[in-house]
């Protein structure tokens, strides 16, 4: 209940904030016309399931984020000494979704109040976090958790990091699709595939997802 209201209010936000907030900063373009976001919301197997299912998302690649150990392994994260975050390079179309939905997605797709967990996963490498790639972005999410909070739409306060983007390293090859590749798989169909039917469910009567 608390995700559908919380999407309810992102959606009642964004119009004021798209109008009421003057763009700052360059984007991040790739070729000509798409943007990225990079998010972590816990662990990126889930978050890059959930994020494939909506209209105007190009690609989702799973990888770290946040620290300061060099090209680090899944293995050197999941220790929680590299500082990097479990996280997802979005890349996506502004034309057909834009950032203020995904930052939608972003809140919808895991609890920001809990520090360094989600569930069951639990150390730095699953904070919550939202590198942002230039002014508007930062303006944005720091909105939006201002107004999540004002609004009390969770029980706790929000804290999801929103800190700049540095680098991003891609994760090992076998994590890219690993939902769709380990359906059957006990961490893929216990926790990530009610996450993402819950995720697909708020955003049915959206217009936002692929199948619509």
């Amino acid at each position: 209940m608390k995700k559908i209201v919380l999407g309810a209010l992102l959606l009642m936000t964004a119009t004021h904030f798209a109008l009421a907030l003057p763009i700052t900063g360059g984007k991040i373009v790739v070729g000509n016309k798409l943007d990225t976001a990079t998010f972590a919301t816990g662990c990126f197997w889930c978050t890059e399931a959930m994020f494939k299912e909506l209209k105007g998302v190009v690609s989702v690649t799973p990888g770290f984020s946040g620290g300061h150990t060099v090209n680090p392994s899944y293995e050197e994260v999941c220790t929680g000494t590299t500082g990097h975050a479990e996280s997802c390079n979005i890349v996506y179309d502004p034309m057909k979704i834009s950032f203020d939905e995904l930052l939608e997605a972003f809140f919808t797709a895991h609890d920001p109040t809990q520090l360094n967990r989600q569930g069951n996963d639990v150390g730095t490498q699953y904070r919550s976090a939202v590198f942002y790639h230039n002014e508007e972005q930062k303006q944005k999410a720091e909105y939006y958790i201002k107004k999540i909070n004002e609004e009390k739409a969770y029980p706790q306060p929000v804290v999801t990091q929103v800190v700049p983007f540095k680098v991003f390293y891609k994760a090992e090859d076998y994590h890219k699709d690993y939902y769709a590749r380990n359906g059957e798989a006990p961490y893929c169909k216990y926790v990530i595939q009610p996450e993402v039917e819950k995720f697909k469910k708020i955003f049915a009567g959206k217009h936002l997802l692929k199948n619509n």
